[in-house]
């Protein structure tokens, strides 16, 4: 039996043209692309491990993905085989050898995305709007600042969560969450947590940005993390897929940083 050695790849994906990160059945997904390249260089079937699962249509800048290839494969060959045989819409931003013990999903103690909204007309370029959520209308950005605040800390996000997850619970613990300017287009937020539910950056996001466009009491982020529906209190439709970013996973507690995801690659 060959020998093999454990790599870890940095990815960044657009996601508009994938059904996710997770194979699926005659779908295009990004994981499905990545395991056939890799299988081709291995010649060999590969399978992968990521870091998270990025839903339709949502991109990434930092996932992370651990493969066990061929110990012939250093990490630098691999990228670089990779980056001419994968889709133009996937790139291998980093590769580097890691120990056997290293697993994406499981060794990552948190997790940081990046949403992106559009106010100015920059946002509007062909070269941006696939990549952010387009709003025509001022965002009060005190209540913005006001509502992201609240956030921190460990919370139950059941009230943000599209399905329930009872066997993990719903709690997460969010390191930081924060809004910044995206210059001459719009604003981004940031937020880093150790465990995101599903959709929950994105419900996060379209129930703020309804707050800061005066279409809610800004309250309403502050009583949805009380726990089940308070009544029939509920969060806004989620902002769309095309904002959400994938920035950054985190395996030491050192790397954490108070401002959250920063990442090179996006524009």
């Amino acid at each position: 039996m060959n020998r093999t050695g454990r790599i870890k790849l940095t990815l960044a994906y657009d996601g508009a043209a994938y059904h996710g990160w997770q194979l699926q059945p005659g779908v295009r997904t990004v994981q499905g692309e990545l395991e056939t390249a890799l299988s081709r260089l291995a010649d060999r079937r590969v399978s992968t491990i990521a870091a998270g699962r990025t839903d339709t249509g949502v991109h990434a800048t930092g996932q992370v993905v651990s493969v066990d290839m061929p110990e012939n494969w250093t990490a630098g060959a691999l990228r670089k085989s990779l980056n001419a045989i994968l889709p133009g819409d996937v790139w291998v931003a980093s590769a580097e050898p890691v120990p056997s013990t290293f697993h994406a999903r499981k060794s990552a103690i948190a997790r940081g995305y990046i949403y992106r909204i559009g106010l100015g007309e920059g946002a509007l370029s062909p070269f941006h709007h696939r990549w952010c959520w387009p709003i025509r209308e001022p965002l009060a950005r005190s209540i913005l600042d006001a509502t992201a605040a609240a956030l921190t800390g460990e919370h139950s996000f059941r009230g943000y969560a599209k399905s329930g997850q009872p066997e993990r619970g719903y709690r997460c613990e969010v390191h930081t969450a924060r809004w910044f300017d995206w210059p001459g287009r719009g604003l981004e937020f940031r937020i880093v947590a150790d465990r995101f539910l599903h959709h929950m950056v994105r419900y996060l996001v379209g129930t703020m940005a309804d707050a800061g466009r005066g279409r809610r009491p800004a309250r309403d982020v502050a009583e949805l993390l009380t726990g089940p529906r308070p009544g029939e209190l509920e969060t806004s439709p989620p902002a769309p897929a095309s904002g959400l970013f994938l920035a950054r996973v985190y395996y030491h507690s050192g790397e954490l940083e108070e401002c959250g995801p920063r990442n090179q690659h996006l524009p």
